[in-house]
């Protein structure tokens, strides 16, 4: 799978409405037949700042991805509230979901 992991920072008078702001391209985006995951997370360090975590289950998948309509909308409507440049995580790993972590499980109570 192609997994992605982008981090945004968020003009400040943006960063309450971000998620509403990207709602239409995240629907869009998991709609995708090739998307395995998409998913928002805000940083509780920065307020700011905004993680996203996103699969597809292959290079041409991915490749749909960025040339969809929506896309491109999308990337419009996130440059006019971010405050620098996302950084990014991209590449390629086996496998088509999460997987479970071998060195923690719940205590029985």
């Amino acid at each position: 799978m192609i997994f992605i992991a982008v981090k945004f920072t968020v003009r400040p008078e943006h960063a309450d409405t971000w998620l509403e702001r990207t709602a239409e391209f995240t629907r869009a985006t998991r709609a995708e037949p090739g998307n395995l995951f998409y998913e928002w997370s805000r940083s509780v360090d920065d307020p700011h700042q905004f993680v996203l975590l996103e699969a597809f289950a292959s290079p041409e998948a991915g490749a749909a991805h960025v040339q969809s309509d929506h896309f491109k909308a999308g990337m419009e409507t996130m440059s006019e509230a971010i405050a620098e440049v996302p950084q990014i995580i991209n590449t390629e790993i086996e496998g088509d979901d999460w997987s479970r972590m071998a060195e923690l499980s719940p205590k029985s109570s």
